[in-house]
């Protein structure tokens, strides 16, 4: 069994999986849960299936880009996990457990159009995103980048290809971005079940974290602004 960790976004989410699928879900779209709800989640799932930190073969996180605090809480509870029950640590990459996530929702859809182009999004503020192109065989297109969205944003694809993109980036991108063939999701939710099929392949290949030294992918340098006072001379 892996329990799976996602708080690369608002969502605070765990999963708990075995080698055939989900075997039960815990999350909370509140903001700002993380640090309140992560621990209770995990306790939670652990004590009503019955299993022990040390039954799990590895415990799997959400290694970014995304939310900053967000994943550094994520990643600092699946390092202690990890060290306590000396079990394996796996990162998964945000971008490709949104990919899993929607993959089957439109390639199982009728008529769908099985040559299509993922491009999972996370906010990064302002007109940013955090952003990868996937194939629908899974195969990465494009690395995950920070982009500035304009409206030549994927004018280098032809518009013969359908481009889908998704997230929480996505929304502000609707009325930027001029190219054609473009659909837009608007109601995906992140989930940490969609890092199952990732996680065990990860495990199956021995792909490991060092518990000691691994650190969140954040892409960017998290910077924070100084706190201005009004000083009345």
């Amino acid at each position: 069994m892996i329990i799976c960790i996602e708080t690369a976004t608002n969502l605070c989410s765990v999963a708990l999986c075995d080698s055939s699928g989900i075997i039960s879900v815990k999350e909370s779209n509140d903001q700002r849960s993380h640090a309140s709800m992560l621990t209770v989640f995990i306790g939670e799932l652990l004590r009503e299936n019955s299993v022990e930190s040390s039954d799990l073969d590895a415990v799997a996180v959400s290694k970014g880009p995304g939310s900053y605090t967000g994943l550094r809480i994520g990643v600092s509870v699946a390092k202690g996990m990890a060290f306590a029950a000396s079990i394996p640590l796996i990162g998964i990459e945000t971008t490709l457990s949104m990919f899993m996530g929607m993959k089957d929702r439109i390639l199982n859809g009728a008529g769908a159009d099985k040559d299509l182009i993922f491009c999972p999004m996370l906010d990064a503020r302002r007109m940013e995103v955090y952003s990868a192109l996937y194939s629908s065989s899974g195969e990465k297109i494009k690395d995950i980048s920070a982009e500035i969205i304009t409206e030549d944003s994927f004018r280098s694809i032809p518009e013969s290809k359908k481009i889908i993109l998704f997230g929480d980036g996505a929304a502000k991108c609707k009325n930027i971005i001029r190219r054609q063939n473009i659909l837009f999701i608007d109601d995906f939710t992140m989930s940490s079940s969609f890092m199952h099929i990732p996680a065990f392949h990860a495990f199956k290949m021995k792909h490991f974290e060092d518990v000691a030294y691994f650190e969140p992918f954040y892409l960017k340098d998290f910077i924070t602004t100084a706190q201005r006072k009004n000083i009345l001379l």
